[in-house]
Formats: structure tokens, sequence, C-alpha cells
């Protein structure tokens, strides 16, 4: 993370919103659909509705507390549970301290409320990490301040972006934005972060896709299509997805991205088509489908939509994914393959193989591998995007529980003392000097170099309930409680183990607090799943190669 500046014009690094003067800057007219949704008193929800992809997992509702419940706040029962779980309340009581206000209105939260070091840009609101924040106030039945984000950061995608005279596309969503406070003129204003403040300059790819994601979570939480059916945000989708549907020299229908470009946000050789940004495009494809109007503009993208998921769907499952199996053939592989017979599509050389691959491969399970493009594979293991794989069913059923009995088999190595390992193994020696252009952040073992990052336990109990084992969720969130509040709750853990806080780790990281948040209230009511979980779709079932794991 690096520094965003207040000025809103420059040279370099240049973003100009579309209004005229900095006191003007974000606000808006009156008489607009956004200001007459913010305005519009909310909508009492007396009962929440369950809908197709929430039944598969109803018979998951006895998990957790016999008493169903939308949140803690407004219960009978909160004095007694707070009482019973202090590490809850103290959780509670910090996120709402990293609250963001503009102009009256809460509408996200900080990145870490950490005075005890330079803020740099953990006093801003980042879209990826918000989602936690925002999955958190839902369950609990606070759904202002996510509706007040999303039309907040649809704002600001309508700014001109501007970096060093080069002009970014429309879609692209803020990496972060923070509020300005004029004391003189006792006015707020917003400036936001493209990219062009970001370390390496990097525009974030993954944030356009979170920002569907957690529309479809809002709507399906509140109920609420208003929101989603406004022009605005209509047209907010289609902008994300014209950026990445829009037609190239690809032969491959993932999406080519650049180093640093999602939650890994330093250069860490996650270069070209990490699966992170994948399992998000595929998700975020997934929710734009069920939230795009069916009218004449609307249909055309949804063709658009369906083509890519199916080409997507088929490329991840038969070339990302590696079980014992696909291992062995990848060792035994023909190189210099031509036509369309080749096994070895992609010219992947066997003795390119990493010796430490050959033990993490259990004989019952499987995994997503990082990357996957000419004479390259990355084998290593990246957390979120096989839980996303998951819970966007881009994984078969079959699949999900392989990776689930990876992750059992090497709970060592992937949760250790505090989950959860972002990547496994860590690059180490030459290779990372190379690879990390020596970043001394990322360093073996540390950030996001094999860190432990507790904001991943949302991820990994959402996973868990999803393929219906919540055992192992139980099981992380009793290592994460054991440490987590002790130590003020810090942005990630360093060590093989994860033993050791960051070196250079944030304390009151805000994701970090709502990942443990989601992860407890997900286990008391599993039906919590519903918004951030899509059914199988039965029309994409490619054949594919079976995993060893499967007929086990």
């Amino acid at each position: 993370m690096s520094p965003v500046h207040g000025d809103h014009t420059g040279q370099n690094g240049n973003v100009r919103s579309l209004e005229t003067t900095v006191g003007t800057l974000f606000e808006i007219g009156e008489d607009s659909d956004v200001m007459r949704s913010i305005e519009r008193p909310r909508a009492v929800n007396v009962e929440r509705k369950r809908s197709f992809d929430e039944r598969s997992i109803s018979e998951l509702s006895n998990i957790g507390s016999p008493c169903r419940r939308s949140g803690f706040l407004g219960s009978p029962r909160l004095s007694s549970y707070y009482e019973s779980h202090p590490m809850v309340a103290n959780a509670w009581e910090t996120l709402r301290r990293s609250v963001v206000h503009f102009r009256g209105q809460p509408v996200g939260t900080l990145a870490a409320v950490d005075h005890s070091v330079e803020e740099l840009n953990y006093d801003q609101v980042f879209v990826r990490d918000f989602v936690p924040s925002a999955l958190a106030f839902l369950m609990n039945g606070e759904d202002e301040i996510v509706k007040n984000f999303l039309l907040k950061t649809l704002r600001l995608q309508s700014w001109e972006k501007i970096v060093d005279q080069f002009k970014l596309g429309e879609g692209v969503m803020p990496a972060s934005f923070k509020v300005l406070h004029d004391p003189v003129r006792n006015f707020e204003t917003i400036t936001a972060d493209f990219g062009e403040s970001a370390i390496g300059r990097v525009a974030p790819v993954d944030s356009g896709f979170w920002w569907i994601i957690l529309l479809r979570a809002y709507t399906k939480s509140t109920g609420d299509t208003s929101l989603s059916e406004m022009p605005e945000c209509q047209n907010g989708i289609r902008l994300i997805l014209s950026l990445c549907l829009s037609e190239g020299f690809d032969t491959f229908p993932t999406l080519l991205c650049a180093d640093g470009c999602c939650m890994i946000d330093r250069r860490m050789g996650v270069y070209g088509y990490p699966i992170e940004i994948q399992a998000l495009f595929f998700m975020a494809l997934r929710c734009a489908l069920l939230l795009l109007k069916q009218d004449n503009v609307g249909k055309e993208f949804v063709e658009r939509i369906t083509d890519r998921l199916h080409a997507l769907s088929y490329h991840m499952r038969s070339y990302f994914w590696l079980d014992l199996k696909q291992l062995n053939d990848i060792y035994r592989y023909k190189t210099e393959e031509y036509s369309h017979t080749a096994v070895n599509k992609f010219n992947v050389m066997p003795d390119s193989l990493p010796n430490w691959v050959f033990d993490f491969m259990p004989s019952r399970g499987g995994y997503f591998i990082g990357n996957v493009s000419p004479a390259r594979m990355d084998f290593r293991w990246f957390c979120l995007g096989n839980c996303v794989a998951i819970l966007s069913s881009l994984a078969t059923p079959e699949q999900a529980s392989a990776i689930m009995d990876l992750i059992e088999s090497r709970w060592e190595e992937l949760v250790g003392e505090m989950p959860l390992k972002i990547c496994y193994p860590a690059i180490e020696s030459h290779e990372w000097r190379i690879v990390t252009g020596c970043d001394p952040k990322n360093t073996r073992w540390s950030y996001h170099n094999g860190g432990s990052w507790p904001v991943l336990l949302w991820l990994l109990t959402a996973a868990c309930i999803r393929t219906g084992r919540p055992q192992i969720a139980r099981r992380a969130i009793e290592l994460a409680e054991s440490r987590l509040s002790k130590d003020s709750w810090p942005e990630y853990y360093d060590g093989k183990l994860g033993k050791y806080m960051g070196k250079q780790a944030r304390k009151f990281q805000t994701w970090s607090i709502a990942g443990y948040l989601v992860a407890k209230m997900m286990l008391e009511d599993p039906s919590h799943l519903g918004m951030i979980s899509l059914e199988e779709d039965k029309q994409m079932k490619p054949l594919v190669k079976r995993s060893a794991s499967w007929s086990s």
C-alpha cells in the first residue's frame, strides 16, 4: 500500500473529477436517482427471504445455535451473547470505530485504525477491504452503510481517470478513496486512488469484481432490487463488463493481468492469469447475470457473459486443476507437440515442476494452481482463489470436496497456528530476488510471500459450510480466537506456521476484525452463506479429467 495525496489535479498521476471545481467535487444533484436512493427511507425487512440458491444449505441450519437470528444487535439475547463472547463484543466495538462518514452518512470502513505507525493509505476505504465489513453489517441487519458505499464507489467510477497523461478505461473502479475535511469551509470532499498512487502504479483489477459481488450480496440480503435496477448501477455493471469482455488477441478465456492487481498488491510473480482474478472474474460474471435487466442492452451482455462463462469454466477446470493423477501426467509430458492433438497444450517442460509439489500433493485432494500460461505453470496454492472457486461453483462439487481434502491433509502447512496462508509455499533465495525484486516486506513466510492472513478466515468458513464441513471452520476459528484479539487484530502473521505477528503488520486491521465476525455469524446461521455463494449451473459441466480423489 502507498500514500494517496489529497490533490485532485496534477501533471503526473492525475485523476480529474467530471465536476469543474473542488467545491463541487463529488456533489450529487438533489434530483438525481442516486440522491433519491440515498434519501429514500429504508424498508423494514420483516422476514429475510431464502431463494433457490440457499435451499441447498438449508439442511445445515442446525449448525451452531438453535436460535436463528438475523444478527446480534436488537436481539433479546444480545447482552447474554456478548457476556459469553467478549471477543465478539470487542470485535464489533472495534469495527464501528473504523466507520467513515461523508457528509453525515456512513460510507465505509478504514483499512486500519493503528495510530502507532505512519498511516500511509491505511486511513482510506478500500473496495476489497470493505467487503468483509459489508458482509458483517448485512448479516447484522445494517444495510445503510453498504448501500452508501456502493453508490459512492459507483460515482467515483464515473470520474475521468488519467495516469501520466494516459486515460484509464471508463469501467475501472478505485482501489480506495479518502474523505477530506476542509475545516475552514467546513466542507467534505472525496479523493480516490485508481492506481496512480499505488505501489507499482497498478490499477486494481479486482475492485470492479468485488463491487458486483457485493451488489449482489446486498440485493440477496435485503431483498431490495431497486438499487441494482437503477440506471446508474446497470450502467456501472456494463462498464466493468465492457473492460473484461473486450475482444483482443487472447486465445484463452481467462483475463490477462499485471502483477500486483489484486489482494497481492506487490510484485509476487502472479502476472499473467492469476487464479484469484480468474475466480473473481467468474463469480462477478455469474452475479452480473442475476443483476442485469433483460432489456435490449442487457440481453447483449447476457449473451456475451454466458459464452464467456462456458469457455472460462472449461478452461479453468481442465487446465488449472491439479491432483495426483494430473501431476503424474504433467511429470510425463512430451514437449514440442503440434496440432490439435497435443496433450501438452501449453508446452510446459516437466523439468519445471518444483520439488515441493510432489511432497505437498496428498493422495486424496487437489486444488486450482496459481497460474497457467505458455510454458509456465505456477503450482503455488493461493487461498482466496480456491475458496472463491468453491463459492462461485467454478469448482465442481467433486473439485470443491478435493480442495477441502487438501486443506485437511495439509493443515499444518496451510493453517498452522494462525489461519490462513495467503499462498504456499514461500519464495526464497535467488528466486525471491528475481520474482519480488528483493522486496524487503515480502521476505519468505511474510506478508504476501507465505504470510498468514486472518481475513481469509471468512472465506475458509464459507467454503467449509458450502461443502458441508463446518468442523474445519470451527477448528480454524478456535485457533484465531486464541490470539487474534490479544494481539490487537493484526493484519498478518509471519513464519512457516504463522507463529509471529507480522514484522510490519498494522494492528486493528479492519478486515481481520470483520473476517472473524463474518466467520462467527455464518457458523451460527449458515443461511447467511446465501448472499456470497452461488449454486452450480448445471449447463456448465464440461468433461474434465477425473481427480484421483473422486473415486477414492
